[in-house]
């Protein structure tokens, strides 16, 4: 089975959710739920990439980190983001993040995303195996 995403009701807020057979798989796919409360990732061409590392204690804030700094690259390049690979080795990450340049007209975002937060945040195996990484997402 492969992994998937999905969103979640917080408020005023998103939740993001990524689900996937192993925890680099379910923080790539908590990464594509993200690009989703921006655009449909559909819309998104990988024509550019871009590498990320980050470190973090543990895997929650491993993920909060990992979130943060797709949306600083958002930002500072102007870009989205519809395909990754992520690694994980103990409290390192490793990703490429592949995306292009934001068009208003084409990418159409709904709204801008300012941060991962800590709240509903839970990096974990669940009963049916699959590897569960979601966040709530300032909007």
């Amino acid at each position: 089975m492969s992994g998937h995403w999905e969103h979640f009701e917080h408020g005023a807020d998103i939740g993001v959710r990524g689900l996937a057979p192993s925890k680099a798989g379910a923080f790539e796919q908590a990464a594509l739920a993200l690009t989703a409360v921006i655009t449909d990732p559909g819309r998104v061409a990988a024509h550019d990439t871009v590498v990320i590392d980050c470190e973090a204690a543990d895997d929650e804030l491993l993920l909060v980190s990992w979130l943060n700094a797709l949306i600083l690259e958002m930002a500072v390049r102007r870009m989205l983001f519809a395909r990754f690979h992520v690694a994980i080795d103990g409290p390192h990450l490793h990703a490429t993040a592949a995306g292009e340049l934001l068009s208003r007209e084409r990418h159409q975002p709904a709204v801008e995303v300012k941060g991962a937060t800590f709240t509903a945040l839970r990096v974990a195996q669940t009963d049916s195996g699959l590897w569960l990484a979601q966040t709530v997402v300032d909007v």
